[in-house]
């Protein structure tokens, strides 16, 4: 094992994909460390995408490329608009919203960054917001879709953890609604001192409003009608996936009528590319997961951090602390896929509800994908914005601590990330 981490951390500091990082720093382990023959490598390799939960990963992503060619995301951008355009800095205002409301379709933040960055980006920097404070609007935005059901960070979690992903899909609405509102306190501060002015002249009227609400409604129906399914019995997470799939062909084919053949193999050729990256990750993953297993890292992990306090908060503290290092140096799903065998029983073990500290993990390493020196919303949108990071990451200090600020308080209150699953306890 002690060879593991040195050669994976070199491999993924020379630019090379995280997935063959963690697979030729795992199979080296096997062939020097382990008396346990190769054979059982590779098996690990195959048997990781031999899951039924796992299956609705793929569907999302498909469902989500689907959605973004139907006419979905201008209307939910009009919707935003109108709720929010009046505001100072009316144009941040609405990619917060926009972002809360997209997370209902994508459940990715890389997606959603790189869509606002083509979609609100240019147009920001063209009515005077600085590109860094514009980049960090986006890219921190986007991190409320890590939150926000379906999430697909929450779904590799209760995949990995054996933890109900019914339950963490409905913990997660309470904690991304929290994020959009601070997040829209930090911009209007920021908006107020620099003079952004509102997108829009006046307040909507209740007639605007509700034109806006009623051609968004196919878009803000769909995590309604997703957790109803789930709730009461329609279908599991996993068969969910298939469902917003035939929902968004529907919607794109015969409601909103714009998605057709070219823009449906786009969204297929897309979501194959996507899912490959991420199913690659998963397989390599598992082997890892397994060197953790027999070299138990888990329990060493834990007795060093439980040696440090036997304090519950000062332990989850150093926790946070641990992910969001973490968080900088790997992608959040590869994040997500190894920490999740070592971190939740330590987290258990200390009395923390799993689907808690599921919601809390889930958006702190999501935090990462903003950050440097491995953050790649950050790269998609400062690349897309022409930014340098340096304004970029100055922007985004404001950002970074109301986001720190809200988990520790969601970490000393956990009946509201607990209080949705509690009510519909039969998820």
């Amino acid at each position: 094992m002690t060879l593991v981490f040195p050669v994976f951390l070199i491999l993924l500091f020379t630019a090379m994909p995280a997935a063959f990082a963690i697979g030729i720093a795992s199979l080296l382990y096997y062939l020097v460390d382990s008396p346990i023959p190769v054979s059982i490598a590779v098996q690990k390799l195959a048997t990781a995408t031999q899951s039924f939960p796992l299956l609705a990963i793929p569907l999302f992503i498909l469902a989500g490329n689907l959605m973004n060619r139907t006419g979905i995301t201008h209307r939910l951008l009009d919707f935003s608009k109108m709720l929010t355009g009046w505001m100072v800095g009316g144009m941040a205002q609405v990619s917060i919203v926009l972002s809360t409301l997209m997370g209902g379709v994508s459940g990715s933040a890389v997606a959603d960054a790189s869509m606002q960055s083509r979609i609100l980006g240019g147009h920001m920097i063209e009515r005077g917001y600085s590109k860094g404070f514009t980049a960090a609007v986006i890219a921190y935005s986007a991190v409320i879709t890590a939150t926000i059901p379906p999430s697909i960070g929450l779904i590799v979690f209760g995949f990995v953890g054996n933890v109900s992903i019914g339950k963490l899909l409905l913990a997660g609405i309470v904690p991304g609604l929290l994020l959009m509102v601070i997040y829209m306190f930090v911009a209007w501060g920021i908006s107020k001192r620099n003079n952004y002015q509102p997108e829009l002249d006046s307040l909507p009227t209740l007639k605007e409003l509700g034109n806006s609400f009623v051609r968004s409604i196919w878009a803000l129906m769909f995590p309604v009608l997703l957790l109803v399914g789930i709730r009461f019995g329609v279908f599991t997470p996993t068969e969910a996936g298939a469902f917003v799939v035939l929902y968004s062909l529907v919607v794109g084919i015969f409601i909103h009528k714009e998605l057709d053949w070219k823009a449906a193999m786009e969204a297929l050729h897309d979501s194959v590319t996507d899912v490959g990256v991420v199913t690659l990750i998963v397989m390599t993953s598992a082997m890892l997961g397994h060197v953790f297993v027999l070299d138990q890292v888990p329990q060493t992990i834990s007795q060093l951090i439980l040696g440090l306090s036997d304090n519950t908060l000062v332990v989850f503290m150093l926790v946070m602390l641990f992910m969001v290092v973490v968080g900088m140096l790997m992608e959040a799903t590869v994040n997500v896929l190894l920490l999740t065998p070592i971190l939740l029983p330590l987290a258990t073990g200390i009395g923390l509800d799993p689907v808690h500290f599921g919601v809390i993990f889930v958006t702190m390493v999501s935090l990462g994908g903003n950050t440097p020196p491995v953050g790649v919303c950050m790269y998609t949108v400062c690349g897309l914005l022409k930014v340098s990071t340096w304004d970029y990451f100055v922007a985004s200090i404001p950002f970074i601590l109301s986001f720190l600020a809200l988990m520790v308080f969601l970490l000393l209150v956990p009946d509201l990330v607990m209080y949705l699953p509690n009510q519909f306890s039969g998820f």
